[in-house]
């Protein structure tokens, strides 16, 4: 399955209206370790567009120099780290995620991603 490095591939064209349209209109995202004030979870592929529109206006990404992932028939389990710059102070930014994505008819019906919320602080700044 593809799905993983087409969806880095449309991260770091900036391409977010991309990105979210790998979603089933009904998928799911979800961020388990969510900092007070981000959101936590986010239903249905309008709602996950909206809430990736400016991604790029906070983080300009690079690169994946890691890329690690591990597949079942429905379920993917994707490990990367994510380079690039914080735009709001020019700092280098660099962060291990992991997420979860139940697959469906090709499409993400649900998406967790594990990453550090302390990152979101550097984000705010």
């Amino acid at each position: 399955m593809d799905l993983i490095p087409r969806a880095l591939r449309l991260l770091l064209d900036k391409d977010m209206i991309g990105f979210a349209g790998l979603w089933a209109e009904d998928g799911v995202m979800e961020f388990p370790f969510a900092p007070p004030g981000w959101p936590s979870r986010l239903e249905g592929r309008a709602a996950i567009e909206d809430y990736l529109r400016d991604y790029p206006k906070m983080l300009d990404i690079r690169s994946f120099p890691k890329q690690v992932v591990h597949e079942t028939p429905d379920v993917l389990v994707a490990e990367f780290d994510a380079e690039g710059v914080v735009v709001a102070t020019g700092k280098p930014y660099r962060a291990s995620y992991i997420a979860v994505i139940t697959v469906r008819d090709g499409e993400i019906a649900h998406y967790r991603d594990y990453w550090n919320p302390l990152l979101a602080q550097e984000l705010a700044a």
